[in-house]
């Protein structure tokens, strides 16, 4: 729970980071908090890498859920168009996001262990 914890907190600090970007294209100002929270999400999900989160799942997690939340985003604070195409491709990422979570739990075994699947 903790490592999807940090996870969480990384995607936040990501997205904040990008939504400032695009922010500093009009007012520079905005680099700074870029630059704070691209490092405190680079930073958060090496900790949710350490609490035990595999990284295809914490990285795969990471950057779909990013993409599809500054696309979101970018739609309601920039006025960026999403076509049909780009929310058919967020309704794909949030059902992928699904399965990478899903596949990285271990199988049961039938003597009561549990078998790791080649990831």
């Amino acid at each position: 729970m903790r490592a999807w914890l940090l996870l969480s907190g990384s995607i936040v600090c990501e997205v904040t980071g990008t939504l400032a970007l695009r922010a500093a294209v009009e007012s520079p100002g905005w680099v700074v908090l870029t630059a704070v929270a691209y490092l405190a999400a680079f930073m958060l999900l090496g900790f949710a890498l350490r609490a035990g989160m595999p990284i295809g799942v914490a990285y795969g997690v990471w950057g779909a859920v990013g993409v599809a939340l500054v696309a979101l985003l970018g739609a309601i604070m920039f006025d960026e168009m999403l076509s049909v195409q780009a929310v058919i491709g967020i309704a794909v990422i949030i059902v992928g996001v699904f399965l990478i979570e899903a596949g990285s739990r271990p199988e049961p075994r039938s003597d009561g262990g549990s078998e790791q699947v080649l990831t």
